[in-house]
């Protein structure tokens, strides 16, 4: 029996000194998508999420048109039961979900010794939120004005 767990542990052991050593690319790749700091993604998400429920507001409400809706499930099912306040509650509890599932993953792998792990995952989790987000700001301004 100490046998099989000495290879158990014989095997892990060459496992996190293999994880070690694509630390550094980890970093690397995480930094081609992010270059700045992790606090400026944060901001940069929490500026979006208000951007995008503003927009959405402009869009349904300001622009007069009757030929525009919410696409997204969640986000329609807000508007039909609660209007843009059971909307905005429903963004709030979506963004900071997101965040702070990125931020825990974070938080978990620096903990145990991957920073570069930890920050690929946070930038890998927030930044198609950003690209997304701001296509549907964009496209919200555009319907509002056009």
């Amino acid at each position: 029996m100490h046998r099989v767990f000495g290879l158990v542990k014989g095997t892990v052991r060459k496992s996190l000194e293999r994880d070690r050593s694509s630390e550094q690319y980890m970093e690397t790749a995480s930094r081609s998508l992010w270059p700045w700091g992790e606090s400026r993604l944060l901001v940069l998400v929490g500026f979006l999420a208000v951007l995008d429920y503003v927009s959405t507001y402009a869009v349904l409400e300001l622009s007069g048109r009757s030929d525009v809706y919410e696409g997204g499930p969640l986000a329609s099912w807000a508007l039909q039961t609660g209007g843009f306040t059971r909307l905005f509650w429903i963004d709030l509890a979506a963004t900071s979900t997101l965040l702070l599932a990125a931020i825990t993953i974070r938080f978990l792998h620096s903990r145990f010794g991957f920073k570069g792990f930890g920050r690929i995952a946070f930038v890998v989790m927030l930044v198609p939120y950003v690209v997304v987000t701001m296509a549907v700001v964009f496209n919200n301004i555009v319907l509002t004005f056009l």
